[in-house]
């Protein structure tokens, strides 16, 4: 597709036992870029020639998605696994460390990968995606729980695949056009290309195998203070995490900034990504 042609080149790169498609721009210090569930490296279209004038920008598919290979096996998806793909990508560019720019669940992947590797990450930027343990605090409370029904939905086998690729993947197409407070910042085009990549083989069913292992990666560990600075960008009109998952961050982050983005959804470095190039911006200077 013509929207998924740019300035950027895309490549391949072998990480923890399986191959990694990635988009790149840029020279200078790396910063990786993790996209959320039911996205791939597209989401950060806006965001890439922006820091490419200064860095490598290598955005990647995460296992199971779009151009990346797809292990069959659930167990494929669990955490610890997550968190090698991405030190294996960091190491294998040749580089010891990085910014790390993460939304949705690769903001979960890029938590979990800060804490377990404090020293491979320069900074952190987390777009719409709590803090590991405000988020198990969250699904003690309805409201989070009511916003979470699809988490619960995820568990089953197979209708969930079946739902999500029926009507030519409308549930996909939906996750983004309904959800969006801005619903312009999505054109056509860029939503079949989030279903082209939905209808990958495979793809669905890794997708989901994330949230069916979400509980054993959510499982209670100690969140000890994190000495990585830390940029918490969020829309404020997300109803699938609440604002309230944000408050008390700065218990768990040594230097830690949370800049909110009203009348913006989930999906906000896509649907206001001047504000947030801005902000990455202000932080990165600082």
């Amino acid at each position: 597709m013509a929207v998924l042609e740019g300035m950027w080149q895309h490549n391949y790169i072998f990480s923890n036992g399986i191959r990694l498609h990635y988009v790149t721009q840029g020279e200078g210090p790396l910063m990786l870029m993790l996209h959320g569930f039911p996205e791939f490296w597209y989401s950060w279209r806006h965001q890439i020639p922006e820091f490419a004038k200064d860095y490598k920008v290598v955005a990647i598919d995460l296992r199971g998605y779009n151009d990346s290979d797809k292990p069959p096996e659930q167990s494929a998806y669990v955490m610890s696994e997550l968190i090698k793909d991405v030190e294996g990508v960091i190491k294998g560019l040749g580089y010891e460390r990085c910014v790390l720019v993460a939304h949705d669940w690769g903001g979960a992947i890029a938590w979990n990968f800060t804490y377990a590797h404090p020293n491979m990450v320069e900074r952190l930027i987390v777009l719409n995606i709590p803090h590991p343990a405000k988020f198990v605090e969250g699904l003690r409370t309805p409201q989070q729980l009511m916003r979470s029904w699809y988490v619960f939905f995820f568990q089953m086998p197979i209708l969930p695949e079946l739902w999500l690729q029926s009507f030519d993947y409308e549930a996909v197409g939906n996750a983004f056009v309904n959800m969006a407070i801005d619903q312009n910042a999505f054109t056509p085009a860029d939503i079949e290309a989030y279903k082209d990549a939905a209808a990958k083989r495979g793809a669905l069913t890794a997708m989901v195998n994330y949230y069916r292992n979400i509980f054993t990666s959510a499982r209670q560990q100690d969140w000890s203070l994190l000495d990585v600075p830390t940029l918490m960008i969020w829309g404020e009109e997300d109803t699938a995490l609440g604002k309230e998952l944000t408050y008390g961050t700065q218990e768990f982050v040594r230097d830690f900034q949370l800049r909110y983005i009203p009348n913006c959804s989930h999906w906000v470095q896509q649907e206001k990504p001047e504000l947030v190039n801005q902000y990455m911006r202000e932080f990165l200077a600082g």
